[in-house]
């Protein structure tokens, strides 16, 4: 079995590499949520999936850890072309450029639309 835990190494180009990884996370009567963090000289940034309304996030009874999706599509957050793809698609929004937490439910639509 892998460890998903651990961080992993995305090279986009030959002088951009991120390192990233992805947890399910609970507590301070939020909802639940998975977090796929970036990490790239330094600068942090965390894309936030958060379980609501019509949205499901990794760990429950049907899914699985770093699953995410609404009624009609998914993402597994543990593959490197859907980390690839939302690296994409926040840096085409210019996103990446400082550290922060970004919603990744602004990002699926267009990474599911690929």
């Amino acid at each position: 079995m892998r460890d998903h835990r651990r961080l992993r190494r995305l090279v986009v180009d030959p002088t951009t590499t991120y390192l990233w990884t992805v947890r399910h996370r609970h507590g301070d009567g939020q909802p639940c949520r998975d977090v796929l963090t970036l990490s790239r000289d330094g600068v942090h940034t965390r894309i936030v999936f958060r379980e609501g309304e019509g949205r499901y996030v990794g760990g429950g009874a049907y899914t699985h850890s770093g699953g995410v999706g609404d009624r009609h599509h998914h993402l597994n957050l543990h593959r490197p072309g859907t980390v690839r793809a939302l690296v994409d698609e926040a840096t085409r929004r210019g996103l990446l450029d400082s550290a922060g937490e970004l919603d990744g439910w602004e990002l699926f639509a267009a990474v599911v639309g690929r």
